[in-house]
């Protein structure tokens, strides 16, 4: 920001560009140059300055005895009243204008104006889909701007991470993952990104994967679809929404590893297509989220085998756990989260994720993610940022102790 120099006398006041200061005159003496900013300021023109800067033109008044002045008031009594009259507007200025670090959080926490853009790095209809689309609609209504879902699906998440990280860290352009895209990195070690280096903005819901199968194949527990594949090896097919490295085909993998079977596993690229598969019984089962595949469930359209989490859902409390059923040592959740390009303010983060709380404490979507055995979290960025990396770790040692290769 440029700035000028209003000189009168011995004092030198610095003076903010693009505000009625800038205009005052340089090289009046004191008298004509207050004379000229009162008359500014008195027709209302904005007195956009600073704490150090109102203290300077403090400094250049004298409080008179005598601070009235009326029509046929001296020239001297005029000025003096001009005077006590701007000391009174500079002294509102001082009390009126935030702290410095207060005026940076609320620049800071602006979104207003402009788009806010959710980046989805799998295909439409699937779980992440479906969690981003309500959280942005909620967004939207609260912010009153529009907060939009873009799909960009394919590559390992590559295409949607490469999209966020050529974009500016100003808060509107966000990243919407599920496990799966975490998971992504430690099945492959050459994987170009860290989302552990990106800026966390909060961790909006977390609840167990569940494993479904196409009603025609006629299996109703887990330990008959165990007992198939074993006698079948290879030609049950299993769809992996998000195709290889999601957490889709991450737990489709681990049952494998820890039940012993095979499972032929046809990866595409969202959840939505795999379970459009399924119900035309292209595919025989899948590992899903819970958002989509609840109601599918309750709807009678898929079979519903067992839940990946400790406990069982209070959205399918008939549905048991994986380890309930047999397999020792399996527990995944399915969460999701939101991250920004890396850089991103911390102020923008706060009021990001302060946003996002709102969102999913309403009671509407509140109540949508019960019915879908999610529990919405809205944590802190900070307790987010852990949370990923301890998931990171997990994951990394699950894969190596498993021996879970890509395909």
């Amino acid at each position: 920001m440029t700035s000028r120099v209003v000189r009168s006398r011995a004092v030198s006041v610095p003076v903010e560009s693009e505000t009625a200061l800038e205009r005052v005159p340089i090289r009046l003496n004191r008298e004509r140059a207050l004379d000229s900013l009162f008359g500014r300021i008195f027709c209302g023109e904005p007195l956009h300055t600073s704490p150090e800067n109102a203290l300077a033109l403090l400094r250049l008044t004298r409080f008179p005895r005598r601070t009235g002045f009326h029509p046929g008031s001296s020239p001297g009594q005029a000025f003096a009243g001009k005077r006590y009259a701007l000391a009174l507007l500079v002294g509102a200025v001082l009390a009126s204008s935030p702290k410095p670090a207060q005026a940076q959080d609320l620049s800071g926490q602006d979104l207003s104006g402009r788009p806010i853009r959710i980046l989805v790095g799998l295909a439409a209809g699937g779980a992440t889909d479906v969690m981003a689309r309500l959280v942005a609609q909620k967004m939207s209504e609260n912010l009153r701007t529009t907060v939009f879902v873009e799909n960009k699906a394919g590559g390992n998440f590559i295409p949607a991470l490469r999209e966020l990280t050529n974009s500016p860290a100003d808060g509107h352009t966000l990243f919407f993952i599920s496990t799966s895209t975490l998971i992504t990195q430690p099945l492959h070690p050459d994987y170009p990104f860290d989302l552990t280096k990106l800026t966390p903005i909060t961790q909006v819901a977390t609840g167990p994967l569940i494993l479904v199968v196409k009603n025609a194949l006629g299996i109703k527990t887990l330990p008959q679809l165990i007992e198939h594949a074993k006698m079948n090896p290879g030609k049950l097919s299993f769809g992996a929404g998000g195709g290889t490295g999601s957490s889709l085909y991450f737990a489709t993998e681990l049952l494998k590893a820890k039940a012993g079977i095979k499972i032929t596993i046809v990866n595409y690229r969202g959840a939505g297509p795999a379970l459009n598969d399924l119900l035309g019984g292209h595919i025989d089962g899948m590992f899903d989220a819970m958002p989509v595949m609840v109601v599918q469930a309750k709807e009678g359209k898929v079979t519903a085998l067992a839940v990946t989490s400790a406990k069982r859902s209070p959205a399918l409390p008939e549905v048991p756990t994986i380890m309930e059923s047999g397999v020792p040592d399996y527990e995944m959740s399915g969460w999701f989260g939101i991250l920004a390009p890396a850089g991103t303010p911390p102020a923008i983060a706060q009021r990001l994720r302060d946003e996002v709380a709102k969102a999913v404490a309403a009671p509407g979507v509140a109540a949508t993610l019960g019915s879908q055995g999610m529990v919405p979290l809205a944590t802190q960025p900070g307790e987010w940022a852990k949370y990923l990396k301890s998931e990171l770790e997990v994951y990394t040692k699950i894969t190596k102790d498993a021996n879970i290769k890509p395909e």
